[in-house]
C-alpha cells in the first residue's frame, strides 16, 4: 500500500498542473478583484475535487486510507485558516493591490507545493529510520497547541522577515508596483517588485506553517501518497479560502482554540501511539466535533465591539 506505482504520482501532478494553467491561464489570465461570489464558487470547486479524489482513494485502496485521507484534508484545512490570517496582515502591510493578490497566492502555493513535497518525503523517512522521533513530532504538537490557545497580539511583522531583509541587501528593489510583475528592467538593471518581496514572505511563512501542519498530519498516516495528495488538496483551496474569509475573520474569535485542541489531540495521539491506538474513525470525529463547536460558539458568542 505504501509503495504506489509512480504512475499514481505522475498523474496527480499532471492533473494539478494542468488545474493551475487552466486557472491562471483561462479564469485569471486578466488580474482583478476576486469578488466574494467568486470566491465561493471557487471554495465549492476545490472541495468538490478533493472529495472526488478521497472517493477515487477510497475506492482504489480502501476505506482505511480513506478515512485517512479525509482525516488528513481536514487538518489541513482547520490549520489553513491561521495562514489566511498571515495573508491578511502581509498583503495590508505591502498594500498589495487587491487585483494582485491571487497572482502571488498561486505562485506562493506552487512553491509551498514543492517544499511540502521535500518536507513530507524527510519526515517519513526520518520516522521509519528513527521511530522514536514521533514522540518528539508529537510533544511538539502539544507545545504548538498551548501555545496557540494562549493570547497573541497581531505581532506579524513582515518587514522583519530574514528572507526579505537578506535579498534586499543582494538585490536591487523598486519602492513602487510595476502591475502585476515580479521584476522589471530599469536602465538597464534587472529590479526585483514589492510583488516579489511578498512572494518571498509567503513563501519563507509557509515553511513555518509546514512544521506544524505536516507533523499533524504524519500523526494520522505515514503514507507519503495520502500525506502529500491531501496536504495539496488543502492547500490549493486556501486561496479561495483567503478572498472567502478575509472580510469575515474576526467572526470566528473560538477557532484558534479549536485549533489548539486538534493539535493538542493529535499530539497526544502520537505520544501514545505505542502503548494505546486511536482508530482514524474516532481521530475524524473529534476533529470535526472541536471545528464544529468552535465555529458554533464564535457565532454564539462574538467579540463584542
Amino acid at each position: 500500500m505504501e509503495s504506489l506505482p509512480l504512475w499514481a504520482w505522475g498523474a496527480f501532478m499532471l492533473f494539478i498542473v494542468a488545474m493551475l494553467a487552466v486557472d491562471l491561464g483561462v479564469f485569471h489570465r486578466k488580474s482583478h478583484v476576486i469578488s466574494l461570489k467568486e470566491a465561493l464558487a471557487w471554495c465549492g470547486v476545490w472541495f468538490s475535487l478533493a472529495m472526488s479524489f478521497n472517493a477515487i482513494v477510497w475506492w482504489w485502496l480502501g476505506p482505511d486510507l480513506g478515512l485517512k485521507w479525509t482525516a488528513g484534508y481536514l487538518v489541513e484545512i482547520a490549520l489553513s485558516v491561521d495562514n489566511v490570517f498571515v495573508f491578511i496582515v502581509i498583503f495590508s502591510f505591502f498594500r498589495v493591490p487587491k487585483e494582485y493578490q491571487h497572482r502571488v497566492l498561486v505562485w506562493g502555493i506552487i512553491g509551498a507545493a514543492m517544499m511540502r513535497f521535500v518536507f513530507i518525503l524527510a519526515g517519513i523517512a526520518l520516522l521509519e529510520r528513527f521511530h522514536w522521533l514521533i514522540y518528539f513530532f508529537g510533544a511538539f504538537l502539544v507545545f504548538t497547541g498551548i501555545k496557540l490557545a494562549m493570547p497573541q497580539g497581531d505581532n506579524v511583522d513582515p518587514e522583519k522577515n530574514f528572507a526579505v531583509r537578506l535579498f534586499r541587501r543582494f538585490y536591487p528593489v523598486t519602492t513602487e508596483y510595476h502591475g502585476r510583475k515580479f521584476f522589471v528592467l530599469i536602465d538597464g538593471i534587472k529590479h526585483a517588485t514589492p510583488l516579489f518581496v511578498v512572494l518571498l514572505v509567503i513563501e519563507t511563512t509557509d515553511v513555518a506553517f509546514a512544521l506544524d501542519s505536516i507533523p499533524a498530519v504524519l500523526g494520522i498516516t505515514n503514507v507519503p501518497f495520502i500525506v502529500f495528495t491531501s496536504n495539496i488538496f488543502a492547500i490549493l483551496g486556501l486561496r479561495s479560502l483567503y478572498f472567502a474569509l478575509s472580510g469575515v475573520m474576526d467572526l470566528f474569535r473560538f477557532l484558534n482554540v479549536g485549533l489548539a485542541l486538534i493539535l493538542v489531540f493529535i499530539g497526544i495521539k502520537m505520544l501514545i501511539s505505542g502503548y494505546f491506538h486511536i482508530a482514524v474513525g474516532v481521530s475524524l470525529g473529534v476533529i470535526g466535533l472541536v471545528l464544529a463547536v468552535s465555529v458554533v460558539a464564535s457565532l454564539l458568542y462574538p467579540k463584542k465591539t
